[in-house]
């Protein structure tokens, strides 16, 4: 089954496009698991970050259907860190939950290929998961490898396009040459073309996109851009982008995006106050709230 038909079985089975991302951060974790983390003994650390992310696997799974780890947090752990990321790519997965790796890969030719097989193999070990978020500002043959994983291997990828973050105009709101299109318009064109041939029975391909909460205008044009995308939109929550800010994104029928939110999700134990709910309770209870506001049903047009 075509990564994106996947995608959309188990948005409708859930009833949200609630993707939630898993960025553990030792000075945030609640306390009955940092307190007794030897911060000078990565493993520790690594072993805290993989037993956070399972409790938080636990609460989500029913509600939400995909999470997106992030590499950088566990990578920084070293070889440790590595493994304990691996081990909940697999923990996830055993909990029928889509897995998202965010890694944002992107290089040449073999070095490409070799990413590919890293994070969209055939078999389902290591590293392997449903999808990857993929940098394309080496040029489209760099994004060839992924397509060509994607294919073969009934995986995904979300290319970057028009990023969250304050600063992503400095190169991809720039003009090039006089057709006055922007580059991340133009990474939007071929995105679409990297889709032709590849289109699943719910009317996409296997490449998504990355278009941030935080430029609504940008998301409502892009959304048409690439009518055969899924697009993953962070910036919700935690980074200022509300649901009307994400609407532009979907399709009438609400389907065609998934909205990110980590911090907002994860760390929502930080805002009760102590004694009033344990931690997974809190990270639950902020998940179904967030699940209702991007449901199906609240976003269709």
């Amino acid at each position: 089954m075509n990564f994106a038909d996947k995608l959309i079985k188990a948005v409708s089975a859930k009833g949200n496009s609630v993707c939630v991302g898993l960025d553990p951060r030792l000075d945030n974790l609640p306390n009955e698991l940092k307190l007794n983390v030897d911060r000078s003994n990565s493993k520790s650390v690594a072993d805290a970050f993989e037993q956070f992310c399972r409790s938080v696997v636990d609460v989500v799974a029913p509600i939400v259907p995909i999470v997106k780890p992030q590499s950088a947090f566990f990578e920084a752990m070293g070889p440790a860190g590595v493994q304990a990321l691996a081990n909940v790519v697999e923990y996830a997965s055993s909990q029928n939950l889509l897995v998202l790796m965010d890694a944002k890969r992107g290089d040449i030719g073999s070095t490409a290929t070799a990413y590919a097989s890293a994070y969209l193999g055939s078999e389902r070990a290591g590293l392997v998961s449903d999808a990857l978020t993929v940098n394309p500002y080496m040029g489209v043959d760099t994004l060839e490898p992924f397509v060509d994983a994607c294919k073969g291997n009934d995986k995904g990828i979300f290319v970057l396009v028009k990023t969250s973050n304050p600063g992503s105009g400095h190169f991809q709101d720039q003009k090039l040459g006089d057709s006055g299109a922007t580059l991340f318009e133009s990474v939007a064109t071929e995105i679409e073309k990297l889709n032709e041939g590849a289109i699943g029975d719910h009317g996409y391909g296997p490449v998504g996109a990355v278009v941030g909460a935080t430029y609504p205008e940008q998301l409502v044009d892009l959304r048409k851009k690439m009518p055969h995308s899924i697009l993953l939109i962070p910036g919700f929550g935690a980074q200022g982008g509300g649901v009307d800010d994400v609407r532009g994104g979907f399709e009438g029928n609400g389907m065609g995006a998934l909205v990110n939110s980590s911090r907002g999700i994860i760390f929502a134990y930080e805002k009760v106050e102590e004694g009033q709910a344990n931690w997974q309770q809190a990270i639950e209870a902020e998940c179904r709230k967030t699940a209702e506001l991007l449901s199906v049903d609240a976003l269709k047009s």
